[in-house]
Formats: C-alpha cells, structure tokens, sequence
C-alpha cells in the first residue's frame, strides 16, 4: 500500500495543475448551507490489498475505448467542463510532444474501466477526433444522451444546437513563427501531424481492489487524496463515479425535474453535483437514519454500495415517492427549504422528506402526507430544531432531534 501511495501521490506539482485544470469555474455550492460534516474529511486508510499497473496508451487507443465503451465516466463525475481554448491546448501539447498529466482508471471487470482521474482528457480527445465540440448550454443534456445511448448518435453529433465544429483555437503566433495548429481540427491537420497525435501515448494507472470485498472503498480514498494537492472535486463528484448504479441514474433524473428545481437555488443542476448529493442524504435517511452514524461522508459512501443491490422495482418506487413529495412540497412554498437568509439548508430539507414521506415509504405507497407552510415556519423557529441545525449538525444526536421535531411539528 505504501509504495501505491507514493506511486499515486509522487508528482504532486503535476497533479496539481492538472486539478486546477480541470476545476470547474462557476461553483454555485455557496447557494446551501448544512453540510458542513462534508467539507474536510480527514479519514484513515484501512488496510488494503490493491493492484496498480502502469499503460501508456496512445490517443487513437483511448478514442476507441470511449468510443466503443470499455471506458466509461457513469454519471460524468461532472458534466465537460473545459471551454475550446483548454482543450485547444491539451491537443497542441500532444501534437508538439509536451507530456500531459496521467490518467487513473478503475478497473470493474475485464474490459470494463471507470475513469476516476482525467475526464476532461479523455472526452477533450473523443471530441476533437469526432471533429465537433459541445455547447455549454446543452452538457447536461448531452451528459443524458451519452448515458443512455452509449455515446454521441450521428445525428446528435451533427447537429448544430448541440456541438459546433471543433477548430483548435490557439494563439495566433508563436514568438518567432505563426502558430501552425491554429484554426485546424482532425481532418484538416497535415497527414503527418495527425499520425504522429494518434501515436502520442498518455500514462494511464489502472487500478483494482483486491480485498476486502466491500466493494470500491479504497477508491474513493485514493482519489480525495490525488485531489489534496490542487482543486479538489467535491464529495458528491468523486462518489458518482464510484458507486454509479441504476439508483444513482434514478437520482440524476430527478434532479432534472422541474418541481424539484424551483425549491432548489438555481434552475440548472449544481456542476459540482450538490443537489445529486442532497438527494442522496434524502433516501439515505429515509431508508436508515435510524442506524446513522458519523462520519456522513462515510455514511453515505456505505449507503450508495448499498444502493448498487436495490432492485428495479424499489426504484421506481423511489423515483414515484420522490415526484410526489416535491409535487406537494412545491404548492406549500417554492422556499420550503430556504432559511430567512435566502440559502437551502440541506438539514431542513432532509428532516421534512423524512418526515414527509416515512410513513408512505413503510407502506410501500405514494401516500406522502401534506403539510403547511404555517407548520414548516413552526419547524424553522423551534429553538430545538434551529440548535440541531448548527453546531455539530452531523451528529447522530442531533440528525434524530431533527427528524424527530419534523415529525411532530409537520
């Protein structure tokens, strides 16, 4: 373990950079408060038997395996974010030989491999072979079609509201000699230029778990850490890589939801998956806060491997219980969940789910209770319940006291 450590943690500057390359520049996380216990995990190893192997593979390989789905980014650990000047210079650097930052695959199953290091690399390379370049305003809306097609259709691909030709948009001029790349893409690139980009290799690390048997913990651990030196990726964002199952493709759909969005802070889902991870701790504690404990970030990690076994049947009854619950929530107040200061509170908002929606979810029916918003600002003013939802939030204590004064007070 201590070697892989080192292997994974060695070049620090190098990831860095390449974390702060592939930041996302517009959080809106700031929007919700609550979550607190999320923010600086400090979690130990547990003792681990892993596999790491080293591949340098070369950018026609790695356009094939996304292409043909050997690779895969399940629930896109979030959405393309790179503008076409970032992923300009990601291509010039192969073209020109200037080493790129490598690229950590998780291996599931025989030819089967989840990125959960460089995303942006890879799809940067998909898009500029398939000559076209996706529009900021459609990603989420392409994140569902590459989900549920398997990759980009012909059709999607060539349509104009969707992507826009891939040109390289470099700087003009070099100091001594006009840039020779720019204004270029895949096909107009001279014959031996473009050989030489399909053969420039990129260092992939493959890794798997070998014990113990408890699913893809140490992934999730090595991945915070490789993020330590530079922006890190949210919780939420490393986790829907790791325990992508039909239950989390269940949460991404309605997240979309329209009712949902109005009690939300913003109408476009969070880029660094906030509001994914406010619907996990919904289910999580409606299903087993009786049995929570510290830390969430754990607790969570622990539910979604859980979720992966949850049938199609339980899920769509999720997906149904949930529609009904924001159908209703929504005709209270669009700012159920908002504190006086104008912020969603992630507290507030699972305690009234739970208590909500509970009894529905023991009798396996859409009978989800209704409510006031007279009861709602009773819950928000109770003095135990506002100390519940400040210091020491995560707690066990206070999670219980939570949905314990929501069930009284609703």
């Amino acid at each position: 373990m201590t070697d892989l450590y080192n292997e994974l943690t060695g070049n620090s500057k190098n990831m860095a950079d390449q974390n702060i390359n592939e930041a996302d520049e517009s959080n809106e996380s700031g929007k919700y408060e609550g979550d607190e216990d999320l923010q600086d995990q400090d979690i130990s190893f547990t003792e681990y038997e892993i596999s790491a192997s080293p591949n340098d593979f070369n950018v026609r390989t790695l356009f094939d395996f996304i292409d043909s789905g050997i690779v895969k980014v399940p629930g896109f650990q979030r959405s393309y974010v790179w503008d076409i000047k970032r992923a300009s210079k990601l291509i010039e650097s192969l073209l020109i030989g200037i080493p790129v930052p490598q690229i950590f695959l998780y291996e599931q199953a025989k030819n089967n491999f989840l990125v959960i290091d460089g995303q942006q690399r890879y799809f940067t390379i998909y898009f500029f072979k398939k000559k076209r370049f996706p529009i900021k305003e459609k990603r989420f809306e392409l994140r569902r079609i590459f989900e549920e097609s398997k990759g980009f259709p012909e059709n999607v691909l060539s349509d104009n509201n969707y992507f826009v030709d891939f040109n390289l948009k470099l700087s003009g001029k070099l100091p001594d000699r006009p840039n020779k790349f720019n204004k270029l893409n895949y096909s107009t690139l001279a014959e031996e230029d473009r050989t030489a980009l399909d053969l420039r290799t990129i260092r992939n690390i493959i890794i798997k778990q070998n014990t113990p048997d408890d699913g893809d913990s140490v992934i999730f651990e090595i991945f915070n850490r490789l993020n330590t030196g530079g922006v890190n990726l949210k919780p939420q964002e490393i986790r829907t890589s790791l325990y992508h199952s039909k239950f989390y493709e269940m949460l991404y759909r309605i997240n979309l939801n329209q009712n949902w969005r109005k009690l939300t802070p913003q109408n476009t889902p969070d880029l660094n998956m906030k509001d994914v991870e406010i619907l996990l701790r919904g289910f999580s504690m409606l299903i087993d806060h009786e049995n929570y404990k510290p830390s969430l970030s754990i607790y969570l990690n622990r539910f979604s491997t859980k979720a992966k076994k949850f049938s199609d049947e339980l899920i769509e009854y999720f997906e149904s219980l949930f529609l009904e619950f924001v159908n209703k929530a929504v005709e209270v107040d669009s700012k159920i969940f908002f504190t006086r200061g104008g912020r969603f509170n992630v507290s507030v908002y699972e305690a009234i789910f739970v208590a909500l929606c509970e009894e529905a979810y023991k009798n396996q029916d859409l009978n989800v209770k209704a409510t006031s918003v007279q009861n709602v600002n009773k819950l928000k003013e109770d003095p135990e319940f506002l100390e519940a939802t400040q210091a020491n939030a995560a707690s066990a204590t206070n999670v219980s006291l939570r949905i314990k004064k929501a069930k009284q007070i609703l």
